[in-house]
């Protein structure tokens, strides 16, 4: 079997939910699969659990060389994939011509440009900014245009940010892993209960939700958040006095505590700005949602209408304070065997067209054609 060697960018403890189930579970049926991931606390080369090599993150832009003096040959790798440092792409792409291996990018998420706009929107970004990105982004286009494959999340995301990318493309979205399925647990009061999970900042605009939230003048409704960034999340809270009676609040520390949480709400809440940052791509907690079976509420998008049927595999909901609370008014009328409904529908579509397995099994195949 042939090996593939995948530098991640992640640390050895991160959530690693998508990493996981692709590169270390369904990938590993056609390839010998080798992951590396860096640590702040180690200050040696690592092996664990077969698969996974552990790097200090003092020597990540040497990470061939650290290869090397470790005993592992990398004339062995038929591909060499890394994920979203150029730092480091720029090197495996400098030693390939020793090692004679293919190498592919994996763009997951467009950080310097979420960045760019977090800066925005924050009025924290310069001039100096804006100069710089367009250097670096001439030169991450032209070190993706020496690779041998791009994996981007989305094709809009490559049209997007990386237009003059024209090295042969595979996308690679987030999917649900097909043998693991959580149970929706259902809550039995009559409350319908909303769930957002993940990041709270000025770009998300999350306040015009919770404005929509407001005007409703049913209060049987619950608003469940968990965030690693509880101090914003307390002061957005706060604006909504009306509200305090129906937030929960939570930082769940671990995949498995995101899971249960979910597992105990009805809706899930993924609803951002139209803007072109949001738009490119299905965000990875939309998944962890229909992974239990719990529907949400999204933004009407041309990527997410790619994949939803509004109100019969999600909601489907424009970004402004009026669209929204008439979408909630009538999620929060429905009998809740309707609103279970659209959560296991929608979990069979994405089962049909986002399948870690599926996709596994066709990244294979471009990659054995190299």
């Amino acid at each position: 079997m042939q090996k593939f060697l995948y530098i991640t960018d992640q640390t050895e403890y991160s959530d690693n939910s998508f990493i996981g189930p692709l590169f270390e579970k369904y990938l590993t049926k056609h390839f010998e699969i080798h992951i590396i991931y860096f640590s702040k606390y180690k200050a040696s080369f690592e092996r664990k659990d077969n698969n996974k090599i552990i790097i200090p993150l003092a020597d990540k832009l040497n990470v061939i060389d650290v290869l090397g003096h470790n005993g592992i040959d990398l004339k062995e790798y038929k591909i060499v994939a890394v994920r979203n440092d150029t730092k480091i792409l720029k090197e495996v792409l400098k030693k390939r011509i020793v090692f004679d291996y293919k190498v592919a990018f994996r763009l997951s998420f467009p950080k310097r440009i979420a960045k760019l706009q977090i800066d925005e929107a924050n009025n924290k970004k310069s001039y100096f900014d804006i100069i710089s990105n367009k250097i670096k982004l001439h030169q991450e286009t032209s070190l993706i245009n020496d690779c041998d494959l791009f994996l981007p999340t989305t094709i809009k995301m490559r049209d997007n940010y990386l237009k003059d990318v024209k090295t042969k493309t595979f996308v690679i979205p987030s999917a649900i892993d097909p043998e693991v399925l959580h149970e929706n647990i259902q809550h039995e009061s009559e409350e319908k209960r909303f769930f957002y999970a993940g990041t709270l900042d000025k770009l998300r605009e999350f306040e015009t939700v919770l404005d929509a939230f407001s005007q409703i003048e049913t209060k049987s409704f619950k608003i469940m958040i968990s965030t690693k960034d509880p101090e914003y999340a307390q002061e957005l809270l706060g604006k909504y006095p009306n509200l305090r009676a129906n937030f929960e609040l939570s930082n769940a520390t671990s995949k498995e505590e995101l899971l249960d949480l979910i597992a105990k709400a009805d809706i899930g809440l993924s609803i951002l700005p139209d803007i072109a940052l949001f738009n490119t791509s299905t965000p990875v907690k939309i998944m962890d949602y229909y992974a239990s079976a719990v529907p949400c509420i999204m933004s009407k998008n041309d990527n997410n209408l790619s994949i939803f049927d509004d109100n019969k595999t999600a909601w489907l909901c424009d970004f402004d304070k009026d669209s929204i609370k008439t979408k909630l008014e009538e999620i929060i009328s429905l009998p809740k065997e309707n609103i279970t409904q659209v959560g296991i529908d929608g979990q069979k579509r994405l089962l049909d067209i986002r399948n870690y397995e599926r996709i596994a099994d066709a990244l294979a195949h471009q990659l054995n054609i190299l």
